[in-house]
């Protein structure tokens, strides 16, 4: 069996810093976490014509763990949510770090930040710790969704560039989500339809392990431009 790049490049240890660029120009240890992304829980991101949604699955396996202990979904601001896939930890200190800068925006500006201007300050951070030595790369990415001018809905790569999206997955069944989405997704879709879109997703991809005790989620209204968690029995009936 002949040896793979990626395998003799870890053998002569190009994987064992995330500053060392292999032969042929790859980040090793960022390439192991957009890895560790794609095992972690699902995550769907719609903008409709009422605002902008987010659902994600919260994996809860244990039968004795209280599904409300787990939060997958977090308010970053008023107008400002997130959800994540990979390490929920390295999550954990990002979207802290983006409340942190959001209040400070607020508080320095007397005025909201913009969703972009956010993203990309976590990416500035993200980016940095690709090409510092003693640390590794962030191993999660997180989904923005936030409000201003016009609904909007970003995802963080572990590299740290960042894209927009109308629909979007992240984690485990990110390919299989984005097929569905790209095939039902309209863009004057209202909240009762994206939800259902997102629920049904989840649905077909989870199959037997599907539950709506598993789902957390947010929608941020164009209207009064609020974060507003969703109810277990709004899901429900999405379902």
């Amino acid at each position: 069996m002949q040896p793979t790049d990626e395998t003799s490049h870890q053998a002569m240890g190009y994987d064992r810093t995330s500053i060392m660029f292999s032969p042929d120009g790859r980040l090793l240890q960022v390439e192991y976490a957009k890895k560790t992304v794609r095992q972690g829980s699902t995550a769907i991101g719609l903008v409709c014509r009422d605002g902008v949604l987010l659902i994600t699955d919260k994996r809860v396996f244990e039968r004795l763990i209280i599904p409300k202990s787990i939060e997958k979904v977090f308010q970053v601001d008023k107008h400002i949510a997130a959800t994540a896939a990979g390490i929920l930890s390295d999550a954990r200190i990002l979207i802290e770090r983006a409340q942190v800068a959001a209040q400070q925006h607020r508080v320095t500006y007397a005025e909201p930040i913009t969703t972009e201007s956010l993203v990309k300050e976590i990416c500035n951070l993200k980016q940095l710790y690709t090409q510092v030595g003693g640390a590794r790369p962030f191993g999660v990415s997180i989904m923005f969704a936030g409000q201003g001018e016009n609904p909007h809905v970003f995802v963080t790569d572990p590299t740290g560039i960042f894209f927009e999206y109308k629909a979007t997955a992240i984690g485990e069944d990110e390919v299989k989500v984005k097929e569905i989405l790209n095939k039902e997704y309209k863009d004057n879709l209202s909240r009762q339809d994206a939800i259902k879109l997102a629920v049904s997703a989840l649905k077909r991809v989870m199959g037997k392990n599907f539950s709506v005790d598993r789902l957390d989620g947010a929608f941020i209204s164009s209207k009064d431009k609020q974060f507003v968690r969703l109810k277990k029995e709004e899901l429900s009936k999405a379902k």
